[in-house]
């Protein structure tokens, strides 16, 4: 049996095909699938900030304090 294989990716999942169960295969598409998401989501996020003339750095939020960095303190519930 003779295959030619035409690409390093062709190869890549050739080699996948054979070394992993489908179960596994799939989890690892699905997280590369997340991993692109999470680029192209970052992409957006720095164009935007270039856009609104806003610097490109984290983004402010629950997860992150003001300024310093550091984790914000969660209120207390009523």
């Amino acid at each position: 049996m003779q295959m030619r294989i035409r690409s390093m990716g062709v190869a890549l999942r050739f080699a996948e095909s054979v070394l992993l169960s489908g179960g596994q295969r799939q989890a690892r598409r699905n997280a590369w699938a997340a991993v692109c998401e999470n680029r192209r989501y970052a992409a957006d996020r720095r164009h935007d900030a270039l856009v609104s003339g806003a610097p490109p750095g984290p983004p402010s939020g629950p997860a992150t304090g003001p300024a310093t960095g550091r984790p914000a303190r969660r209120r207390p519930l009523p």
